[in-house]
């Protein structure tokens, strides 16, 4: 609700611009007379009118930016088929990260965050290890996992699986005190 009020002050703060700018440069110009005689020298006068005309772009600008549809953000990843349409939700294919990630012993607490690219999906994972296994391998047969289990599961192709390796997690084995 909020982005809508914001995108509809945005459009009425733009066409007000927009209308005073246009304004300012038809009374700088001439254009329409005015009860009241304002003279300028020229550069003063150049100045006011460049300074209007700026006024206008960046009210175009942004009447532009308060009318087109917002795809910023991605909430599904669309595919077309011989049937018709498929939309995958981003947290869906989050999830499936997320279940991919847990199959790899010695991976604790995985994060995700998916981008849809070109070339396909790049995931990006945080993740605490054990300190058992070697790094390196670990977080190959992490990526590797991740990618071939999206790709299966989704049909997506995954670009790239980036892994940030946060930490590495603590035994919590505390010996009781008697005392």
């Amino acid at each position: 609700m909020a982005k809508i009020v914001d995108r509809l002050l945005l459009f009425v703060y733009s066409v007000t611009i927009l209308i005073l700018s246009i304004f300012a440069i038809l009374l700088l110009s001439h254009s329409i007379q005015m009860p009241v005689d304002l003279r300028f020298d020229l550069t003063t006068l150049t100045v006011l009118i460049i300074s209007a005309a700026i006024l206008i772009l960046i009210s175009l600008r942004m009447l532009y930016v308060s009318l087109r549809s917002s795809r910023a953000h991605l909430n599904s990843i669309d595919q077309r088929t011989d049937l018709g349409d498929i939309q995958i939700s981003v947290e869906t294919i989050e999830n499936l990260c997320l279940k991919a990630a847990s199959r790899v012993r010695g991976i604790k607490d995985p994060r995700t965050r998916i981008r849809m690219t070109e070339p396909g999906l790049e995931v990006q994972i945080r993740a605490v290890v054990d300190g058992e296994y070697p790094i390196p391998a670990l977080t190959e047969e992490l990526q590797r996992g991740v990618k071939e289990f999206v790709q299966e599961i989704t049909g997506i192709p995954v670009a790239a699986v980036s892994v940030y390796v946060a930490g590495v997690a603590q035994n919590q084995a505390f010996k009781s005190r008697v005392e």
